[in-house]
């Protein structure tokens, strides 16, 4: 079985992406990190860590795509940026958001699609709008916890919380609402 095979039978897949070759999934994984670098622009400057719309995106590459397919669409969209091409917030790229206050978050990124698409894959999301909330809003929670346990580990717990967990509390929130009634809409839209 390989990161693009899905043998069992999905609850959602709107883009049916379980019954499409290979080279169709990998052009749908460049599609994806397009989408991931954009999304990644759409920023409100703070310090030490922007809000962007990456979790939004993100968390809508792992449950359109699936788990698996999310997860390698995050992975090679944070392999582009360490290779240096700018396709992460305010346009940095290379190394250095791997090693400073950002590391966090970036790690993270992969693990909320894959935890997103698991969800979504189970049902987790369309016409269960409360759950497609419950399963984004897990993710984002997921995300900050990560971020912020390693930015405890550069500034402090407490600079941290302040800096880097609860400004994006609410974010985390209206943008998991967001991706519930845009799946929502994706559900009526596609009827699956």
């Amino acid at each position: 079985m390989s990161l693009f095979d899905h043998s069992t039978k999905l609850v959602f897949d709107p883009l049916r992406l379980s019954a499409r070759p290979a080279a169709i999934k990998a052009v749908f994984v460049l599609a994806g990190t397009l989408v991931l670098a954009l999304a990644s622009q759409i920023a409100v400057p703070m310090v030490p860590v922007p809000i962007t719309m990456q979790t939004f995106a993100v968390t809508m590459i792992g449950a359109l795509y699936g788990w698996r397919l999310g997860a390698v669409t995050v992975l090679t969209w944070l392999a582009e940026a360490a290779v240096g091409f700018p396709v992460l917030a305010n346009g940095a790229g290379g190394l250095a958001p791997f090693a400073g206050a950002t590391a966090g978050y970036l790690v993270s990124f992969p693990v909320i699609a894959a935890l997103t698409g698991w969800l979504a894959e189970r049902g987790w999301t369309g016409d269960k709008v409360i759950r497609s909330f419950g399963a984004h809003l897990a993710a984002n929670m997921l995300c900050l916890a990560i971020g912020g346990l390693w930015l405890a580990n550069l500034l402090g717990t407490e600079k941290a919380w302040l800096l880097g967990v609860a400004p994006f509390i609410l974010g985390a929130v209206l943008k998991s609402a967001l991706a519930a009634a845009v799946l929502k809409g994706v559900r009526i839209y596609t009827g699956r």
